[in-house]
């Protein structure tokens, strides 16, 4: 008797590798976590390795020209050469101008005087003016260096061919660049860091506890009573959905009131259009959630999908990383996120003061975003255990 108890307790390869191969067997036939396996590496690869960049290019930038020279045209021509620029010619006078730094459609507005030209040549001294949305100061870091830095190289040759009289180009650049950095003019990190958190937290809280919400009530042998009620997929989703909205709005108030007091980051925009656009959003979040516990057959997968969902929101919605420098296919993508609108609501509602006309173009896209994932959702809710 005691041989056999001293055999069970030794170690038996023939049982460990027995258990090995039931391990390996159940992964084939969870098809889920097999692809998640294969595919969360794959993912970030592609993102890091090609759609994160620091140094973005090609931001869009608006010119409000009152003078049309040789050098105007050629400090135009050395901007597009830089790269970091991609003219916008739908806005070209001041009022459009602005409007389109406050909606975000441009990153930079270039306006030249009147007068430019001969006011350099009398050796005036005059001034460029460049407007630069600071919201998000990584994104415009080295572009605003390049422009600052064409001031002294571009116009020198041009401006010794016009002017004959002078010897030699003058020893400081006949011109200056004035370079005004709005909504963030110190370029302060957490101003566009603390406005984002709140869409970061309300992604990850909300749709990760609500991902596991239908897979929870079938594993536990609720589902069954669910299913015996005269209710409908709506109903039952809906009323998932009302308290979980309370634990986002606390979330949200508690970045808001530390965003003010703790960080000191100012408020210009309308308290209730934020709370308007954080319901709109918490909503997007917990929708998203229960749609993908609607497609998982356990909270293993539930918990899976949500992280396939969250790491591209994380990555590709302009939080981190300038959204502009992002190649086409990776904006495409992040353009689905409807984290990357949120954040730009609360930006520019905060460091902007933005209002409902401002926002629309941001506001719609979370609209639709939330009757297209509810739709889905209710579509394949299930009305049997199979």
């Amino acid at each position: 008797m005691k041989n056999e108890e001293k055999h069970a307790l030794s170690f038996s390869f023939s049982r460990w590798w027995a258990i090995v191969l039931k391990e390996f067997i159940q992964l084939k036939r969870d098809r889920a976590t097999l692809g998640m396996i294969v595919g969360i590496p794959i993912m970030q690869l592609f993102l890091f390795g090609y759609a994160i960049n620091t140094d973005p290019k090609h931001l869009p930038i608006a010119i409000v020209s009152a003078d049309q020279s040789v050098f105007t045209r050629s400090f135009i021509s050395a901007m597009k050469n830089t790269e970091y620029f991609r003219f916008e010619d739908k806005v070209r006078d001041e009022h459009s101008a602005k409007e389109a730094l406050t909606t975000g459609l441009v990153q930079f507005v270039i306006t030249i005087p009147v007068d430019f030209t001969r006011k350099m040549l009398r050796g005036e001294h005059p001034n460029l003016l460049i407007e630069a949305d600071a919201t998000d100061p990584t994104a415009i870091g080295n572009a605003a260096a390049a422009v600052i830095a064409l001031a002294g190289s571009v116009i020198q040759r041009d401006y010794q061919g016009a002017a004959p009289v002078l010897s030699e180009s003058p020893p400081t650049p006949p011109y200056g660049v004035v370079l005004h950095k709005l909504y963030n003019p110190e370029g302060i990190t957490s101003y566009n860091i603390i406005p984002g958190l709140m869409g970061i937290i309300l992604t990850m809280t909300l749709v990760m506890m609500t991902a596991v919400a239908i897979t929870r009530e079938r594993e536990r042998g609720t589902m069954e009573n669910l299913l015996a009620m005269p209710v409908k997929p709506f109903e039952v989703i809906s009323g998932k959905l009302i308290p979980y909205i309370f634990i986002g709005l606390i979330q949200s108030t508690i970045i808001i009131v530390a965003a003010r007091f703790l960080f000191h980051i100012p408020f210009l925009g309308n308290i209730t259009v934020l709370f308007t656009m954080i319901l709109l959003f918490i909503a997007g979040n917990l929708t998203l959630g229960i749609t993908l516990s609607s497609f998982a057959n356990n909270q293993m997968q539930a918990m899976q999908m949500t992280m396939f969902t969250i790491m591209p929101s994380f990555l590709l919605s302009g939080f981190l990383f300038p959204f502009k420098g992002m190649p086409v296919w990776a904006q495409t993508i992040g353009s689905v996120v409807p984290l990357t609108y949120f954040t730009r609501v609360v930006r520019g509602i905060m460091l902007k003061g933005s209002g409902w006309t401002e926002l629309w173009p941001n506001v719609w896209p979370l609209l639709l975003f939330n009757v297209v994932v509810l739709t889905i959702g209710i579509k394949f809710y299930r009305k049997t255990l199979d």
